[in-house]
């Protein structure tokens, strides 16, 4: 996953369950492990590790996420403007002026640095990192998660990708997508195909009051 898109990687934890309700991949701390253990080398971009074994999820670290999480998904239903944010999302957000608070808030929780790194025969990359005297274990693990997810959050959304944001118009869908292309509608061809059987029966809805309104033959000898 592209460390610009880790910000997208999260808003898509809330994704459709395949039926006709919405699923939550943080619903619980199991899935807030799976899936920073999963992101760990984007999350290292962003200034966070875990020194001395893998990451486990608390229910601290979950909340702060969540709230992390909450924030990206209100401003990407603002920067899909003037087109629809996701269904899931529809009233229950807070504001684009709350979430903004919110986001620069986590941001500000663990101060960092930004480092430079170029290994023999690599290209150089940059990330961020905790300067001295406040490495890791200066700061609580939930406040350096969040902090990471805010600022790949705010490099997402100040950066280029967040003109090619859209919200899946497929029926049920519920995900955020970066557009690839100029004919991209959905987030996933499986999307595409739904949407696609969906418009096929919303015209032979539409097609069977016209045939049943259309005037019988005259029964011979009434004409």
């Amino acid at each position: 996953m592209d460390v610009d898109h880790l910000a997208l990687d999260l808003a898509v934890t809330i994704r459709h369950d395949g039926h006709d309700g919405i699923a939550d991949g943080l619903a619980e701390s199991a899935g807030l492990t799976a899936w920073v253990r999963e992101h760990a080398l984007a999350l290292a971009g962003h200034g966070f590790t875990v020194s001395g074994g893998e990451f486990t999820a608390d229910e601290a670290a979950l909340g702060a996420v969540v709230t992390v999480r909450t924030a990206v998904r209100a401003l990407f239903g603002r920067a899909v403007l003037p087109g629809p944010p996701s269904a899931a999302d529809a009233g229950r957000l807070p504001s684009a002026e709350e979430s903004l608070h919110r986001l620069n808030a986590a941001s500000a929780l663990v101060p960092v640095v930004p480092r430079l790194d170029w290994l023999p025969e690599t290209a150089p990359t940059a990330r961020c990192a905790v300067p001295g005297p406040l490495a890791a274990p200066a700061a609580p693990t939930a406040d350096r998660l969040a902090a990471a997810l805010a600022r790949a959050a705010i490099a997402f959304l100040a950066g280029p990708d967040r003109e090619k944001l859209r919200a899946c118009p497929a029926p049920r869908c519920v995900r955020y997508f970066v557009k690839q292309h100029a004919l991209q509608e959905w987030c996933k061809p499986s999307c595409g195909n739904r949407a696609r059987v969906a418009r096929h029966h919303a015209r032979r809805r539409a097609a069977v009051p016209a045939v049943a309104d259309r005037p019988g033959p005259t029964p011979s000898g009434l004409g």
